[in-house]
């Protein structure tokens, strides 16, 4: 703890900061932390990152998808870069997310039409990106109601399409703008499962959950209504 009573956490992740000595029992906190220790303990990330994303290509949603928002994976996430050159190759169109803010500097996921991987730098996070002076670039920026399928990163899942990210935001506010029919599939490891996964009211809840071992059937957002 430093003098104004912040507290962090160190993990593989790099640090974590809890801005309250409260929120050190907060149960959210506590299953994030637990989440980040798992997946960072997922052995072999590269093969089950392949078989993953292999079951997700196969789903009938995905195949029927035109537009699909595909995230570039960092630190520990599951993997996707090593299916991104592929994907290019084929009829759809792949778009990727970066990370910036609206108008009123809240945080925001910007959508990138991708069509080749030279596109991308290392920027924010160390996470691939497109050149911030291309940033808007007329032909290339892609509203959220064209995506007709996002494949959703995250910290931990529950098999019923609970999700807890990282806490910042960006997809939260992207899921509140894309189509009502955009499917929502979480990806992650097995490991990242939790049957008592903690979320809020708030929180989006995907369609499907897709592991190396299955396919999920989640809850989805209409379950709310």
């Amino acid at each position: 703890m430093n003098a104004n009573g912040t507290i962090w956490f160190w993990s593989l992740e790099g640090a974590v900061e809890v801005s309250d000595a409260a929120e050190v029992t907060d149960p959210k906190a506590i299953m994030r932390r637990k989440a980040y220790d798992a997946r960072n303990a997922q052995a072999d990330k590269d093969r089950v990152s392949e078989v993953a994303v292999a079951r997700l290509m196969q789903m009938p949603e995905y195949q029927a998808a035109r537009t699909v928002l595909w995230y570039l994976d960092c630190r520990s996430e599951l993997r996707t870069r090593h299916m991104l050159p592929a994907v290019l190759a084929s009829d759809q169109r792949i778009v990727v997310p970066y990370c910036t803010t609206d108008e009123a500097g809240a945080n925001k996921l910007g959508l990138w039409l991708l069509e080749g991987m030279d596109e991308l730098i290392i920027g924010k996070w160390k996470i691939l990106e497109p050149p911030r002076e291309r940033w808007g670039e007329p032909g290339k920026e892609v509203p959220p109601d064209e995506i007709d399928l996002v494949i959703v990163p995250g910290v931990g899942f529950s098999r019923q399409g609970g999700r807890m990210g990282n806490g910042q935001g960006y997809y939260d506010r992207l899921l509140d703008r894309v189509r009502p029919d955009c499917v929502l599939v979480g990806l992650g490891y097995e490991s990242q499962l939790f049957d008592d996964l903690v979320v809020s009211p708030h929180d989006v809840l995907m369609d499907k959950v897709v592991t190396e071992l299955a396919v999920y059937e989640g809850k989805g957002r209409h379950s709310k209504e």
